[in-house]
């Protein structure tokens, strides 16, 4: 379980160290910084899963991802690092130099330490420039016999079970992460297509596979919690997924006063949402950590005490991350034990915590270049 999640340079996030909990909402007005946050929780996954920064160079590269405020002297950086109570990850992004792939930063440092806390007796793996070195099992200090690529993490080649087991536990776990953003509910969105009725234990990122999922969910997880958060979002109402004897499987939802039910090409986009919202939350597989990047969008407010209901419940079998800002969502979850985070702009267009004093975040040391 993620402890600490720190950034620096990355954005609007010039320094942030924060701690998370079981359950965690950032909220804070537009322009706050809460889309930084979760990018940067995003990228440190895509580093850990395979290595790579490209989704970096989607983003326009590292020029464009450097903190546009004010800076110190010394070398434009982005760091971005976080801690569990078994082992801690940094990285040290720096501008490329003048060649191909100008996009790509460069890595300058990568460091992996044993518990939340950075001391020279804690480093396991340690990357500066090219050269890695690990601690084998004596605790001796081992140099790897292996050219790092400055655009490759040692993620990418060094992940051995055997050979670097902190490396691949990392990984590991970050790939039972798990993010949702903007989840599709146009009129051409593939949710509204009935789906192969396979066994679907995770909804995809993009909502494609929710009649599978539902599914699954239905006759291979929890279906009385899949009919209750329908019931407390739309009294009366129920979701009904069918199987043909092609083994193509719709979804549908029958509500009060209608004579007929309602396939999900008729839903409301609103309606839509939240079912994929459902289908997130109660995957049969679930996820280390869920990040759901402003699940309120299409819904009305009066639907954020059922949303806030469905976050808890997830809760409850994995860590889980809310970005939100609205203010009925943020409500509803504080009458929960989560852990609030509140952002604010403050001078040099830099995102601060509201009421956080600069030593009232969890201990955090960068490693040196």
């Amino acid at each position: 379980m993620i402890r600490t999640l720190a950034v620096e340079g990355y954005r609007s996030l010039r320094s942030l160290t924060v701690g998370l909990g079981d359950l965690t909402v950032v909220t804070g007005a537009n322009g706050s910084g809460k889309t930084s946050v979760y990018r940067a929780l995003r990228l440190l996954a895509d580093v850990a899963r395979d290595g790579a920064v490209s989704s970096l160079a989607r983003e326009g590269g590292m020029r464009s991802a450097v903190h546009a405020g004010p800076r110190s002297d010394g070398p434009v950086a982005v760091r971005l690092g976080f801690a569990t109570e078994d082992l801690s990850y940094a990285i040290d992004l720096g501008l490329p130099q003048l060649g191909p792939f100008r996009l790509d930063p460069e890595i300058k440092s990568e460091v992996v330490w044993a518990g939340p806390v950075l001391r020279p007796s804690t480093v396991l793996t340690e990357r500066t420039g090219s050269r890695v070195r690990t601690r084998d099992d004596a605790g001796a200090w081992t140099t790897v016999p292996l050219t790092v690529h400055p655009h490759e993490s040692v993620m990418a080649l060094l992940a051995d079970p055997a050979a670097t087991p902190d490396l691949f536990a990392l990984r590991e776990q970050a790939r039972r992460w798990r993010f949702y953003d903007h989840l599709r509910t146009d009129a051409d969105a593939p949710a509204r297509r009935p789906g192969v009725a396979t066994y679907t234990p995770v909804l995809a990122p993009t909502g494609e596979n929710l009649a599978a999922a539902l599914l699954t969910i239905q006759l291979a997880g929890d279906a009385d919690a899949l009919q209750a958060s329908v019931d407390v979002a739309f009294p009366g109402s129920r979701v009904e997924v069918t199987e043909d004897d092609d083994g193509v499987c719709r979804v549908a939802m029958t509500q009060p006063g209608l004579r007929r039910a309602l396939s999900a090409a008729e839903l409301s986009d609103g309606t839509l949402t939240f079912l994929l919202l459902v289908a997130a939350v109660l995957a049969v597989r679930p996820p280390d950590l869920l990040v759901l990047n402003e699940p309120e969008s299409s819904l009305h407010p009066s639907l954020m005490p059922a949303v806030g209901a469905l976050v808890a419940q997830a809760a409850e079998r994995s860590q889980v991350l809310v970005v939100t800002h609205a203010a009925d969502l943020v409500r509803a979850l504080r009458t929960t034990e989560a852990t609030t985070i509140e952002l604010t702009k403050g001078g040099g267009a830099a995102t601060t915590v509201e009421g956080a004093g600069m030593l009232d975040g969890p201990p955090w040391t960068w490693p040196k270049r």
